[in-house]
């Protein structure tokens, strides 16, 4: 187990993070803010789904929800179909014009990735790749603990 240091380090580079995340979301096209991003990208990696179950990836409450699916919608990125086993839920799913402004995003994610770390070696990008991973899966164990009990 890690120093008590070591951990008041790493609090200290997660709150430095969010520049980052500010530099990544300013790459972003200006009609995708990263709450619209992030759906886009749930439902390319899970596939259709129910609203309930994308504000549960999201982890916000269906207000919160809704406007991102609404923004996403309008512009004809996702379609809203009936849900055959309950007529009154709907089921999201990204169209063809959704799956090209994903690979918008990712290229100018990759790109700005690329010039920023130009100077790590790529054991060092995978390096960080997976230990990220497996903090996100620690996290989510923890999530899914928790709503258990």
């Amino acid at each position: 187990m890690a120093e008590q240091t070591q951990y008041e380090e790493l609090a200290r580079q997660f709150s430095a993070f969010g520049a980052v995340r500010r530099e990544m979301g300013r790459v972003m096209p200006p009609e995708c803010p990263s709450g619209s991003a992030v759906v886009l990208m749930l439902l390319d990696r899970y596939g259709d789904m129910r609203m309930s179950r994308l504000a549960e990836l999201l982890a916000v409450d269906m207000s919160v929800t809704s406007r991102h699916v609404a923004h996403v919608a309008v512009r004809g990125w996702i379609e809203r179909l009936p849900d055959p086993a309950d007529k009154r839920s709907r089921i999201l799913r990204l169209t063809p014009s959704g799956h090209t402004q994903i690979g918008e995003l990712s290229r100018r994610s990759t790109e700005l990735l690329a010039h920023r770390l130009a100077d790590w070696s790529d054991d060092e990008v995978g390096q960080l790749a997976r230990l990220m991973g497996r903090l996100r899966e620690s996290f989510g164990a923890q999530q899914a603990t928790r709503q258990t009990t």
